[in-house]
Order: structure tokens, then C-alpha cells, then sequence
């Protein structure tokens, strides 16, 4: 490489930090609060909806099996559609799902809520480190 096509690479990389990173980093929590937001909501929501622990525990649990059930669907989509497109339906469609989450009237719907949310997060962490 020359000077001048490593000056050029160099500034590339710093420009995609400063515009990236910041964006990932609140990608990244949103997605951990996400994840455990439903642990801290258990308490009001088992009274409310008359949930036993183990239908409580189902449902968290339902999240890990749809991450590894759309994992692989998930990446290959992202190479076909690209990591901007594809980031941006994983933000919209997580959003509508979250949203989702008040409509939640018994196990069956929260059961299909956290598959929902399972199948949308899914996308986020290989979305971010494919870019």
C-alpha cells in the first residue's frame, strides 16, 4: 500500500467507527434490556395474568429456542437483502413486536409474543458484526 491508500483507509475505518459504534453500542443494549426486561416485569405480570412459574419460565425459555430455530434463516437473509436493509427491518419489526407485548392476555399469547420477539432479535447480533 501507498501512503496515500493507507491515509484513505485509515480515515474510512475512523469515519465508519463514529458513525457505527455509537448506533451498535445502543443496538446492543436495547437488545439486553429487551432480554431481561420480562424477568424485572414477572412479579406484576404473574399476579395480573394469573401465570404460574412454570408457564413464566416457559415463556423466557421460548426465547432461546426461537433464537436457535432463526439463526440460520436469519444470516442468510441478511446476505441476500445486505446490512442496511436488514438492519433496519430487525429495528422496525423488533419495535412492532415489543409494542406487541400489551395485547398479552394469557400464556398462549405470551408464549407467541416471545417467539415473535425471539425470531426479530435473532437478526440483530450477525447484522451488526456482519457489517
Amino acid at each position: 500500500m501507498t501512503l496515500d491508500q493507507d491515509l484513505a483507509a485509515k480515515s474510512a475505518i475512523g469515519k465508519a467507527a463514529r458513525r457505527l459504534l455509537p448506533f451498535l453500542c445502543l443496538c446492543y443494549a436495547v437488545n439486553f434490556l429487551d432480554r431481561v426486561n420480562v424477568g424485572f416485569a414477572a412479579f406484576a405480570m404473574n399476579q395480573d395474568l394469573g401465570f404460574t412459574q412454570s408457564i413464566f419460565g416457559a415463556g423466557a425459555g421460548i426465547l432461546f429456542i426461537g433464537y436457535l430455530l432463526f439463526e440460520v434463516p436469519s444470516n442468510l437473509a441478511l446476505q441476500h437483502f445486505g446490512a442496511r436493509v436488514w438492519i433496519a427491518r430487525i429495528m422496525v419489526s423488533w419495535g412492532l413486536v415489543a409494542m406487541a407485548m400489551v395485547v398479552v392476555s394469557g400464556p398462549a399469547s405470551f408464549y407467541a409474543m416471545r417467539s415473535c420477539s425471539a425470531s426479530q432479535k435473532r437478526a440483530s447480533s450477525p447484522a451488526s458484526s456482519f457489517i
